[in-house]
């Protein structure tokens, strides 16, 4: 899932699971676009091609990304969680949870940071700063 420093877009994925009732707490593999969309033109200059798991190493679930929120953006969010049942119920399409393999990422460029090191530099450091305003 791609994840942006703005939060002010409501196509976010961090907007969005901000305005749900209920969120399921499953981690995934992320890609935090401010990070990665660099390393993509990087990618271009020095010819790299092939099949690329283009995700930060790690995963995060949906409660640690709100903890997150909650910590640097906002301290009075809470938020309620369901199980993939309840959750089959109430959506349209079913949701995929993926965890990838970043290493080949990782390799060629050993700077990338872990998607939770990641989430923090680049959308909640930057954002805690004009939260509130």
């Amino acid at each position: 899932m791609p994840i942006s420093s703005d939060l002010t877009n409501p196509r976010n994925f961090i907007t969005k699971i901000t305005q749900y009732d209920k969120v399921v707490n499953i981690p995934n593999s992320m890609t935090i676009l401010d990070e990665l969309l660099p390393i993509s033109i990087e990618m271009g200059t020095r010819n790299l091609t092939g099949i690329w798991n283009f995700t930060n190493p790690g995963v995060v679930s949906h409660n640690e990304i709100l903890e997150m929120y909650r910590d640097y953006i906002d301290p009075s969010f809470t938020w309620k969680n369901f199980n993939l049942e309840e959750q089959a119920k109430v959506i349209i399409a079913p949701r995929s949870n993926n965890k990838l393999d970043a290493n080949k990422l990782k390799t060629a460029f050993p700077e990338l940071l872990s998607i939770k090191e990641s989430l923090i530099k680049y959308v909640f450091e930057p954002n805690k700063k004009t939260a509130g305003a």
